[in-house]
């Protein structure tokens, strides 16, 4: 799993940042990326990456405000005339559906491929059997939506050499040890699985949040998160204005992390008074209260390490 930012701004674009975007790449899990927010321009971002607009299996809208929605009809075109052919799932808040008929019906859009919109309720929206997504409704000043994303428990891993050297053949007496399954060989001797695989693995857990002041909302979608990406329009110094607009500060971001126990959190978000110069002021604010964590930059890209359980900034992210 990899987080990519395409944009991480307040409001509109600088020359520094896009507006809201963020790519939650999966290939290695199901071989698919998720898009969360679509400020305008997104595809253009897209275009100085490797992602492939195809690869896009569904869309998270964490709410109706332009800078994370303008981008949506360009995206969705583009998707078309790419050659994509899979259906698309949308998540978002109620008025999502109609403003993307809209503009491509006004437009005379066509698109190769069926839309399935999800217009968000609290609580869980989607489960298959790798993944599942929750959501929360936070506290903005339009309803704003966050999402809690957790990878089902790994397989347990099946130690092959400590089985062989037990006598089993390999071939489906091996899958079935892997599945879980005790197995009798042809001596009569039973084979525990529990004795030659590995203890379950839990899977990792991502919070993506909107736009949002500090709520209890907030923590309860990042409890135990592996990762939290939180706004962070505002240094500490502005508590009132962002209460006022509906945003959070630094500190409000590094407090909602510390008080859910999340490892990493990623502030995102950025007003555009904060130059690249600024950041080491933000980022010691945050370690006032949290003490791991980064500012996301455009086209900044973390993995997820499952063997050392953390996140990193990739080698030759921007700096």
């Amino acid at each position: 799993m990899q987080l990519l930012f395409l944009g991480t701004g307040a409001g509109m674009p600088s020359k520094q940042r896009n507006t809201s975007a963020l790519i939650l790449k999966l290939l290695e899990e199901r071989g698919t990326v998720w898009l969360f927010d679509c400020g305008e321009a997104t595809q253009h971002q897209i275009l100085h990456t490797t992602i492939k607009p195809r690869k896009i299996e569904k869309i998270f809208i964490t709410h109706m405000h332009g800078d994370h929605i303008f981008g949506l009809p360009g995206l969705l075109g583009s998707r078309s005339f790419q050659g994509g052919d899979e259906p698309l799932e949308i998540y978002g808040p109620v008025g999502i559906k109609d403003y993307v008929t809209m503009t491509l019906k006004i437009s005379r859009t066509h698109l190769t491929y069926p839309i399935v919109f999800h217009e968000l309720v609290e609580g869980k929206v989607f489960e298959d059997r790798l993944m599942t997504v929750e959501t929360r409704l936070l506290d903005h000043v339009i309803p704003s939506y966050g999402f809690r994303i957790s990878q089902h428990p790994l397989p347990p891993k099946l130690q092959i050499n400590k089985a062989l050297l037990l006598g089993v053949p390999k071939g489906p007496l091996l899958a079935a040890l892997k599945n879980g399954q005790d197995v009798e060989l042809s001596d009569g001797t039973w084979v525990r699985s529990s004795d030659v695989t590995d203890a379950e693995e839990r899977g990792f857990i991502v919070t993506i949040l909107g736009d949002s002041r500090f709520c209890q909302a907030a923590i309860e979608l990042a409890y135990d998160a592996d990762v939290l990406v939180h706004e962070a329009t505002f240094d500490g110094s502005a508590i009132k204005m962002a209460g006022e607009y509906g945003h959070s500060t630094v500190f409000e971001a590094a407090e909602t992390a510390r008080r859910a126990n999340a490892h990493t959190l990623i502030m995102n978000h950025i007003s555009a008074r904060f130059l690249p110069e600024d950041e080491k002021l933000l980022l010691k604010q945050m370690r006032e209260i949290h003490t791991c964590g980064f500012i996301a930059r455009d086209f900044m890209e973390f993995e997820w390490i499952q063997h050392e359980k953390k996140i990193r900034k990739k080698q030759g992210s921007h700096l």
